[in-house]
C-alpha cells in the first residue's frame, strides 16, 4: 500500500513539472471513480462525463495549492463534487428549504428487511429522490461525507444537513418497501 502511495505521490510530482505521461496514468487511475461520483450527483451521463474532464483540468492546473495532507484521490474527489454541485446549482436543479419552514415528525422505525435488495434497485430508488435529498444522501452513505461537512458542501447549515438527510433516508426506505 505504502509503494502505490509513493508511486502516486511521484506521479503527482511529475504532472507538476509538466508530464503528460503522468497526467494520463493519473487520469486512467481516478476517471472511472470521479465520474460515477460526479452521475450520482447530477444523474446525467453526458454532464456527468463534462463535470469529469473538467475537473481534471482544474485539479492539473491546481496541482500547486494540492497539499500532501490528503490523498490526491481525496482531492480529486472534492474538486468533483463542488463541480457537479455548481452544475447543479446553475440548472436551477438543486432545492433548498430554510429550516424554519420545516416541520420534523418522529417516524417509527418499521423493521424491513432490505438485505435481499439489489445494489442496482437502491440505486435506482437513489436517482427518484428530489436532487437535494439524492445529492445529501449520496454524500452521506455513498461518499462518507458527515453532517458538517455536507452542510459545507451543499452551503446550508448543520441543522438544515441533518434534516435533509434524515428525510432522504425516510423517502429512500418508503421507496424501497414500495
Amino acid at each position: 500500500m505504502e509503494v502505490q502511495i509513493q508511486h502516486k505521490n511521484q506521479l503527482v510530482e511529475r504532472c507538476k513539472k509538466g508530464d503528460k505521461t503522468a497526467q494520463f496514468s493519473l487520469y486512467k487511475q481516478y476517471y472511472k471513480a470521479m465520474y460515477n461520483t460526479a452521475l450520482r450527483i447530477v444523474n446525467n451521463s453526458f454532464e456527468a462525463e463534462d463535470i469529469m474532464q473538467e475537473s481534471f483540468l482544474a485539479a492539473f492546473t491546481k496541482l500547486d495549492s494540492f497539499s500532501e495532507t490528503v490523498t490526491f484521490g481525496a482531492w480529486l474527489k472534492r474538486i468533483v463534487i463542488n463541480k457537479s454541485l455548481t452544475a447543479l446549482k446553475n440548472n436551477n436543479k438543486l432545492e433548498t428549504v430554510s429550516l424554519e419552514k420545516v416541520t420534523v415528525k418522529d417516524v417509527e422505525d418499521e423493521k424491513h428487511d432490505y438485505s435481499l435488495l439489489k445494489t442496482s434497485d437502491i440505486l435506482n430508488k437513489v436517482a427518484q429522490l428530489k436532487n437535494n435529498y439524492k445529492v445529501a444522501l449520496t454524500l452521506n452513505l455513498i461518499e462518507g461525507y458527515d453532517y458538517e461537512e455536507i452542510a459545507q458542501i451543499m452551503d446550508i447549515s448543520y441543522e438544515n444537513s441533518r434534516t435533509t438527510v434524515s428525510r432522504a433516508k425516510n423517502k429512500l426506505r418508503q421507496l424501497l418497501s414500495q
